[in-house]
């Protein structure tokens, strides 16, 4: 593990700025303007892996948990579409029950059904659709919907890091109606219960989201919208937020740019620090010759 430094450049123009004494209660109302280095070669979370989808995309949907976002350890793991859950004793089975009247963006409910169809797909997915983490989902045997608001996935055997598995942040939870015509209709769409609708993404340009009004967590977003701002080039990145035309880049600056973006912007930016996971592997793909 390394410590990358500047992995968020967050500008806090004068005009959005809250007065100090409200500094710790959020305000409504605002776009948030970031950079991505890259663009998404498609839409889709279970086939991806790029965060070149996941900092547009991931706002448009939901996950049946997630890491607390709250928590620094990045350990704790809270509800998202799942209300709660219970664990047999014996490890191998899940219980989860979920939240009521969440909406997709069409206006159609969210049930249990929508969650084993998307973890049908990640997990057992046909043929001719690819699934980036079903190697991560080898423990489970299958997945029922008793009820429309109960899922259940039952186990080959007990697994410590299950529930973890389960909070990726890629697992979104897709509609079953579409999936059942199309399984690879959210590679080209977008879809989702989460708290921005998806308006248009320009390839080379720009994508937006803006605020889901129907969104089932009252209250939030406090965000009016956002738009990420697709740009290759890293000294065009530091550019964008050194002249404010952008408030954030979620990767990483290096630190002499860190420093430089600091001594010109001065109290206008905060610089966020944090570890960060590096893994690169090399997989030998033992169904075919010579392996």
């Amino acid at each position: 593990m390394r410590r990358v430094t500047g992995l968020a450049l967050l500008v806090l123009l004068a005009a959005l700025a809250p007065p100090t004494a409200a500094q710790d209660k959020p305000r409504y109302g605002g776009e948030l303007v970031f950079v991505v280095p890259a663009e998404p070669p498609s839409y889709d979370g279970h086939r991806e892996e790029t965060f070149a989808l996941i900092h547009p995309t991931a706002p448009h949907y939901n996950t049946l948990l997630r890491v607390d976002p709250f928590d620094r350890t990045g350990t704790k793991v809270v509800g998202d579409l799942a209300e709660s859950w219970t664990i047999s004793r014996d490890g191998l089975t899940y219980t989860f029950k979920l939240r009521r009247g969440v909406k997709f963006h069409d206006g159609s409910e969210m049930t249990s059904r929508d969650v084993k169809a998307s973890y049908d797909k990640i997990i057992f997915p046909p043929e001719g659709v690819a699934s980036s983490r079903k190697g991560a989902y080898v423990v489970v045997e299958a997945v029922q919907a008793p009820d429309p608001y109960t899922v259940v996935f039952r186990l080959k055997w007990p697994s410590a890091s299950f529930l973890l598995s389960l909070a990726s942040p890629w697992n979104w939870i897709y509609k079953a109606d579409i999936l059942a015509r199309d399984m690879r209709w959210y590679e080209t769409n977008v879809m989702g219960t989460g708290p921005f609708v998806f308006v248009e993404h320009v390839k080379g340009s720009h994508w937006v989201g803006r605020k889901n009004p129907h969104y089932w967590d009252k209250g939030k977003p406090y965000l009016d919208g956002y738009r990420a701002l697709f740009v290759k080039a890293h000294s065009a990145q530091v550019a964008a937020v050194r002249g404010e035309r952008a408030h954030i880049q979620f990767r990483s600056f290096t630190p002499p740019d860190r420093d430089q973006l600091v001594r010109e912007l001065g109290n206008r930016i905060v610089v966020q620090e944090s570890p960060w996971d590096c893994i690169l592997l090399v997989a030998i793909n033992h169904e075919k010759k010579p392996f």
